[in-house]
């Protein structure tokens, strides 16, 4: 199975997102607010890099309280990561894997069309899996 058919039931107007101005207090409340690991970071509509949990924990471990007044821009991961709708399941999870990273922006061209998390694809996986299973017992009980 490939991203396309995780993200086609997503709407792309609906991925949170933060512009690289913002100050990383504003970014760290909206990650609280939604409840979410990572978000990409936008610059003149286009994405220019990731802004996850992980950024703030090293920022306040280098610098203390002060990073929280910094711009997201200064901190964020950057350039970002990222991957075609057309990438498999299996390959997402291997540049996951092997960058070690959790979330990844899916591109068309220069438009951003989904953002992923490792969990989405472990969800998508496990459920394709369920559902070759139920398959085969089908297949073996009218066999």
């Amino acid at each position: 199975m490939d991203i396309a058919r995780l993200i086609a039931a997503r709407d792309p107007a609906d991925i949170v997102t933060c512009p690289t101005g913002a100050t990383v207090r504003q970014a760290v409340q909206l990650l609280a607010e939604r409840r979410i690991g990572a978000l990409p970071v936008t610059s003149a509509g286009q994405v220019a890099g990731i802004f996850s949990e992980r950024d703030v924990l090293y920022r306040i471990a280098a610098e203390g309280e002060a990073c929280l007044d910094r711009e997201v821009g200064e901190v964020m991961t950057s350039p970002p990561i990222t991957i075609a709708p057309e990438t498999s399941f299996i390959e997402a999870l291997a540049l996951m894997t092997r960058r070690r990273i959790r979330h990844l922006p899916v591109m068309r061209g220069p438009a951003m069309v989904g953002f992923i998390s490792i969990g989405d694809i472990v969800k998508a996986r496990i459920d394709e899996i369920s559902a070759e299973a139920e398959h085969m017992r089908q297949y073996i009980q009218t066999a």
